[in-house]
């Protein structure tokens, strides 16, 4: 037996992938991931001894502005990731777990009723998930909430948006496949029964009529790597030092964070990130800053006084789980959210705005300092076992 886990995303978004695959394996079932096929991740997938299947543009040089935008709208954009995710297909597997952007999930699910297999929908946090308790961000459209209060009429809304960018393009594939139009993409894509693969603490789902969710707790892969000896020597020489960095994000004005380390007196780990964030020329010879590549979060993260980022959700679970503090500089989707977590259980501090100033990142980063009993207090409620869970729904589905 094989399970295709699909998901077109960032790394924030794969990662979770490799920690279901892991689990998913280990009940001695064959895994394939589609994913877009960027470099780090065909490296990540195979240092786990996984297939990936690679699937529409890759990512990053997107995301960095690397490659440069086309005239193309989001709709001709989006028609060229639906066919190609129809294109990799799920050749020889018996079910579906489908992520990341709501074309290429679409049409995972288009391929899965094609071969009549089980298809389950995942997200990473509650905000595509339909429910009278929030608004939807109606980002899809690049439009802003109108004055009104219902939140079903706004997610009604937000399903018309989405219908009026995908819907076309899907079903013209899925016609071209001998399958017959879909009635809300939306709906479509959540199918009977979605997973949220976020924790219940950081992440708090209220149980509505309206949808049968599964909260599985966040997919997490352990983390046993050393961290690098000239990591351990730097942590070793000082007083536990700020972490700053965020991830496949390019922040404006993310040198001010190094910044405001050095002038609290702190000593620095920097995390280069996508936006290879680093040392301005002239602090090239700080002795109380070290700059990381890809590294262990886990085992980093319990070692530092605190943890800037960008509030994205794989980041802000394992910031949590290490019991650091944290400061969340929000740029954009659910990094918002995140922040306001993060700040409403007291564990941190959430930026106001995407661009720090010296003045307003130093007030964040000491409030969040002052947060370190609360955030260890918090830490040891996260759950560790959302994988598993998510592995054996997977494999009943399959039954």
């Amino acid at each position: 037996m094989r399970v295709l886990l699909s998901g077109y995303d960032s790394r924030g978004g794969v990662e979770p992938l490799v920690a279901l695959a892991m689990k998913v394996r280990e009940h001695g079932v064959e895994v394939r991931v589609c994913a877009p096929p960027d470099e780090e991740f065909a490296r990540r997938l195979a240092g786990v001894g996984v297939e990936m299947v690679p699937v529409g543009q890759a990512v990053r040089p997107l995301v960095t502005g690397a490659k440069p935008p086309t005239a193309k709208g989001l709709p001709e954009r989006a028609a060229e990731l639906i066919a190609a995710q129809f294109a990799a297909g799920a050749d020889g597997c018996d079910a579906v777990v489908a992520t990341g952007l709501v074309p290429a999930v679409a049409a995972a699910r288009s391929v899965a009723e094609l071969r009549g297999i089980p298809y389950l929908y995942a997200t990473f946090q509650q905000l595509t998930l339909p429910t009278p308790h929030h608004p939807p961000r109606l980002t899809h459209a690049g439009l802003s909430l109108p004055p009104e209060t219902d939140n079903r009429a706004l997610w009604k809304l937000e399903a018309q948006n989405i219908d009026g960018l995908f819907k076309k393009a899907l079903d013209t594939q899925r016609a071209a496949h001998g399958l017959p139009p879909v009635d809300s993409v939306l709906g479509y894509v959540l199918g009977d029964r979605p997973l949220l693969a976020s924790d219940p603490i950081l992440d708090p789902w209220q149980e509505t009529a309206d949808l049968g969710v599964v909260q599985t707790g966040a997919w997490i892969v352990p983390d046993d790597r050393p961290l690098p000896a000239e990591l351990e020597a730097f942590l070793n020489a000082g007083e536990p030092p700020v972490y700053a960095g965020f991830g496949s994000t390019t922040p404006r004005g993310a040198q001010v964070a190094i910044e405001v380390i050095h002038a609290q007196g702190r000593r620095a780990v920097v995390g280069q990130g996508w936006a290879g964030l680093g040392l301005a020329d002239d602090r090239d010879d700080c002795f109380d800053c070290f700059v990381i590549g890809e590294v262990n979060h886990q085992a980093l993260f319990r070692r530092c006084a605190a943890v800037v980022h960008h509030g994205g959700a794989g980041t802000t679970t394992t910031a949590t789980r290490s019991g650091a503090p944290q400061v969340v500089v929000a740029q954009h989707g659910d990094q918002p959210y995140w922040a306001g977590r993060v700040a409403e259980l007291g564990i941190g501090a959430a930026h106001d705005g995407p661009v720090p100033t010296v003045e307003s990142l130093s007030a964040a980063l000491e409030t969040a300092l002052a947060a370190r009993p609360r955030a260890a207090a918090v830490a040891a409620s996260i759950r560790t076992d959302g994988a598993d869970v998510a592995a054996k729904l997977v494999l009943d589905a399959m039954k």
